[in-house]
This record gives C-alpha cells, sequence and structure tokens, in this order.
C-alpha cells in the first residue's frame, strides 16, 4: 500500500524539471497525477511513460494556465480520468521568458496561482493539500535583495505567495490546507541556466554563498513530502540557504 492510493494529484508545470520529478514521486506512492505542460507534449508524455512503466498512473494534459480555459481544463481533468482531486501542487513559474509582454510574470506568478486553487478548491475533498513551490529570492525580496535580472520575476512570486495565503480562511472553511515550499537557487532548472546567462557567474556566486545548492531531485523529494507532511496550514517549509536567515531575513515560527 502507497501513501497516497486512491488519491489524485495535479502538479502543474510538470514536464520537465522539478514538476516532472515531483509526479514521479507522488506516482510512486500511489497517487494518480495529472502531469501539466504549456507547449511540450512530448515531454510531458515521457514523464506520463515513465511513470506507467513503473507501475503508476498519470495523464498528460496541456493548458495554459494564465487562461481560464486551460485552468478549468486541467481541473477537470483530474475528476474526468481518475473521479478525484487531493493534491495541487502549484509549481509551474515563470517571467524570464522573451516576448511573453511586460505583465507575463504577474499573470503566471500571481494570478493563475489563484485562478487555478479557485478552479480546483470546489473539486477537493476535506483534508486536501496545496502545495505552492517558490524560491528563497522571492520569499525573501521584501527583506534580501535579489539579482535586478530576477527581481520583477521574485516580485510577482512573491505576490503570488501573499494573494495564496490571503485564500488560507477560505481554504480552512473546507478543511483544505496550503502549504509553501521555498527553495534556494537549485541546480540545473531553467531559471537557474537564465540567471546564469544575464548574470555570468551567479550560480558558482550562489554556490559558494550558500556552501551547497540542491539539485533538482532533492528539491523534489521535500516538495513532494509536503504533500503529506503533518503541518499546519501556512507553514512554510525551507530547503537550503540557511545564511538567508541572518541576512536581516526573520524565518517565519511558521
Amino acid at each position: 500500500m502507497g501513501l497516497l492510493d486512491n488519491k489524485t494529484a495535479i502538479v502543474t508545470g510538470s514536464s520537465r524539471g522539478i514538476g516532472a520529478d515531483v509526479a514521479k514521486i507522488l506516482a510512486s506512492e500511489g497517487a494518480a497525477v495529472v502531469v501539466n505542460y504549456r507547449q511540450k507534449a512530448p515531454r510531458a508524455n515521457k514523464v506520463v511513460q515513465g511513470i506507467e512503466a513503473a507501475g503508476g498512473r498519470a495523464v498528460a494534459v496541456g493548458a495554459d494556465l494564465t487562461t481560464q480555459e486551460g485552468v478549468q481544463a486541467l481541473a477537470s481533468a483530474a475528476m474526468e480520468n481518475f473521479g478525484s482531486l487531493d493534491i495541487l501542487v502549484l509549481n509551474a513559474s515563470g517571467g524570464m521568458e522573451t516576448g511573453m509582454g511586460e505583465d507575463y510574470a504577474l499573470k503566471l506568478n500571481r494570478d493563475a496561482q489563484v485562478n487555478m486553487l479557485n478552479a480546483a478548491v470546489p473539486l477537493m475533498k476535506e483534508g486536501s493539500r496545496v502545495v505552492f513551490v517558490t524560491s528563497h529570492q522571492a520569499h525573501f525580496i521584501n527583506t534580501v535583495p535579489t539579482m535586478p535580472a530576477y527581481e520583477p520575476v521574485a516580485r510577482s512570486k512573491r505576490a503570488g505567495e501573499d494573494a495564496l495565503r490571503g485564500l488560507i480562511p477560505n481554504l480552512a472553511e473546507k478543511s483544505i490546507s496550503l502549504v509553501v515550499v521555498s527553495g534556494d537557487m537549485i541546480e540545473g532548472t531553467v531559471t537557474a541556466t537564465l540567471l546564469d546567462r544575464s548574470t555570468p557567474g551567479a550560480i558558482e556566486a550562489r554556490r559558494a554563498e550558500a556552501g551547497k545548492l540542491y539539485s533538482v531531485e532533492e528539491f523534489a523529494q521535500v516538495v513532494a513530502g509536503m504533500a503529506t507532511a503533518d503541518v499546519e496550514s501556512g507553514h512554510t517549509e525551507y530547503a537550503g540557504g540557511a545564511d538567508y536567515f541572518g541576512k536581516g531575513a526573520q524565518q517565519p515560527s511558521s
């Protein structure tokens, strides 16, 4: 028996990287998983195939979360394919891409997160869990400066976190909990690659400062673990970057 037998999870932005690994871990624990992608169907299908080859259940669903149609399609896919929705991992983020419009970071990192949650909540049972994935660079942006190239993204992700936290009382009425996972810069992610491109040496400098950076696989284990962790709603789980708490950033008691 797996920890998540008879549970269904949606993992946004899960065709690659952290999201893909989270989807695989949740599936290995028994959950049926909705793997979400925006454009890269072959990558998402490969994640699904890997899950199925290991004896798990999954389906790939293309959905642009910055549109209401995409949000609704993703939420509906859980019910149509697996008959329930118990875990929502809000992993999709962005804002450093070129040609997406000036307000794209806020549309994806704040508005889409709230819209996805609002679409999912009516389908979720009591005791369900929402996990929002963010970065230390975003979580602590009000007290610790970040690289100029990343600041607009960091502020949009912090706005998303604040907006989601504002919904905790509404979630509590349905006995749904929200947990935030904040990670230091993660080796091998798209964001880290783009940052290193815009600020050469950024990854190496952060690695030297922090002592160690989590790998995609290590961080995904933390995120997946929060799907079932016995913590209060509103809890923040920190992964790496302990030096942040000595930079004037106060580590919340949560």
